[in-house]
């Protein structure tokens, strides 16, 4: 794996649950963190929660265009429906840059969780599609929020399954998820791959709801 300590990682959508989860974690990893919101003080203001959680660390908190402007690898942690409309008003910003799509397009009903039609394929994809000059991968859809906003929890014992067309990204990825204890990033195919992986995060929702649990997944015999 590369040694990806020197990088600045920016979360869009980092005032989230699974953004802040991501940003609280690397930055107790040691990374510089940018974290991004619609509204920069919001950003700012959870930058200094997170800073009290990780004394001594390198927390940030700006919009999401200034996230993408002073971060190496942006993490994508918004809502599916603010998805398209993001990154296309980022896309000059984030060209030549690795993009980490970790949306779950996902619906709601008396039923419980269920997967979006996506006309690309997947959130993925849909990034693809609108950010043609950057680096775009997918990673991140299965990890329990709660777990990663909660340091006392020592390890998360999971698997952080990462696809992309771009070898050097998805390792750079996988390299990024095991600086969170516990966890693995292990690649698991190109971005046409995506849509089943983002759907299955609905039946994590579902076990977690019927257990009580904080469901993730691990790959065996790798």
């Amino acid at each position: 794996m590369p040694d990806v300590k020197e990088l600045t990682v920016g979360v869009l959508g980092g005032t989230g649950p699974l953004g802040g989860g991501l940003a609280r974690r690397f930055a107790a990893g040691g990374l510089t963190v940018v974290v991004g919101s619609r509204d920069a003080a919001k950003g700012a203001r959870i930058a200094d929660e997170i800073l009290a959680d990780v004394p001594g660390g390198t927390v940030v908190g700006t919009d999401n265009a200034g996230t993408a402007r002073q971060a190496d690898v942006l993490v994508v942690a918004v809502p599916y429906e603010g998805h398209a409309e993001l990154l296309r008003g980022l896309a000059g910003l984030l060209a030549g840059k690795i993009v980490v799509d970790a949306v779950n397009p996902l619906g709601f009903d008396k039923q419980g969780p269920y997967r979006l039609e996506v006309a690309e394929g997947s959130a993925a994809q849909q990034a693809a599609a609108l950010l043609p000059d950057s680096r775009v991968t997918a990673a991140f859809h299965h990890v329990s929020a709660p777990l990663l906003n909660d340091l006392s929890v020592p390890e998360l014992v999971l698997d952080v399954l990462v696809l992309g067309e771009d070898r050097e990204a998805t390792d750079t990825v996988q390299a990024l998820a095991e600086l969170i204890p516990g966890v693995r990033g292990v690649y698991a195919g190109r971005l046409r791959n995506a849509g089943q992986v983002e759907a299955f995060t609905a039946n994590l929702i579902a076990i977690n709801r019927r257990y009580k649990a904080h469901a993730g997944i691990r790959v065996t015999d790798v």
